[in-house]
């Protein structure tokens, strides 16, 4: 919602700005399609050529997010640590035999079915799995286990980070190929030198349509959808903190309930459950 408020206020001003200080809109109405399809060709084309088959992809699901806003909210966090504490409490009174068939298996697990926003993320499950499957093989050194966590989830941040970096590109890219298009424009008009002044006119004000258009597109459309979208994957990457801090808890022999707790510091703020829900959901799981 907060996107498209945006994207009305920039057409709207910018716009409504250019027409209410006596701006025709003729002028701009012609260069427009021709400038913006050197523009947004240009840019397209060099960002296809920078870019992987998987990459593309992964940057058009990345877009959807900037609507969408970030993949995990506040039941999701409850969720996480609901599971956090079954499976942490399982793993201290059973042992980590107990989690075998869980953790090999989530998708059969009675545990993970209870939660199955996260067991449909295989990025969380996947982690979650292979932190309690080193538990069973007595990786038992919180350091180093913090410090495996924290590569595998840098590693997949890294990933998703990958669509943010290459818009990045084109949004730093968009005023030079902008200026290209205006050189273009300029390039057709002295062609024309020879005509009246009024036609030179137009011909001049439909080639510096190219540099507004680049500037325009950079910093009033794709950097604020870069930041939306870098934003959004930082914020997600609490998740998988949490997860990290659990187990680590674990390994200093904390009780699930602490364990939890511990995790629940790593939560976004405006996404972090009360200590009283926090413990109400445990008493109604361990009910």
């Amino acid at each position: 919602m907060m996107i498209l408020i945006g994207l009305v206020l920039v057409f709207g001003l910018v716009f409504g700005g250019f027409a209410l200080s006596g701006g025709k809109f003729d002028v701009l109405l012609y260069a427009l399609p021709f400038e913006g399809m050197m523009i947004v060709g240009a840019s397209l084309g060099a960002f296809i050529i920078a870019n992987s088959g998987a990459h593309l992809k992964m940057t058009l699901t990345s877009l959807k997010r900037t609507f969408t806003g970030a993949r995990w909210n506040s039941q999701d966090y409850n969720d996480l640590l609901g599971l956090m504490f079954e499976l942490a409490r399982l793993h201290r009174s059973k042992g980590a035999v107990a989690l075998e068939s869980h953790i090999e298996n989530p998708g059969e697990s009675s545990i993970f079915q209870r939660y199955p926003r996260i067991l449909k993320n295989h990025e969380a499950t996947s982690l979650i799995a292979d932190a309690f499957r080193m538990l069973s093989m007595n990786f038992d050194d919180p350091h180093q286990m913090e410090d495996v966590l924290t590569k595998k989830i840098e590693a997949i941040h890294h990933e998703n980070m990958i669509p943010v970096h290459g818009l990045g590109v084109v949004a730093d890219g968009l005023p030079a190929i902008g200026i290209v298009a205006a050189v273009l424009g300029v390039i057709k008009t002295m062609s024309a030198v020879d005509q009246p002044p009024a036609i030179l006119g137009k011909m001049l004000g439909g080639a510096l349509v190219g540099t507004f258009l680049g500037v325009f597109l950079a910093y009033c459309i794709v950097a604020p959808v870069v930041a939306r979208l870098q934003a959004i994957e930082e914020q997600d990457l609490a998740f998988s903190y949490v997860i990290r801090d659990v187990v680590v808890a674990m390994l200093h022999n904390h009780p699930a309930n602490i364990c939890v707790e511990i995790g629940r510091g790593s939560i976004p703020p405006h996404h972090r459950p009360s200590f009283e829900d926090t413990e109400t959901a445990q008493r109604s799981i361990a009910a």
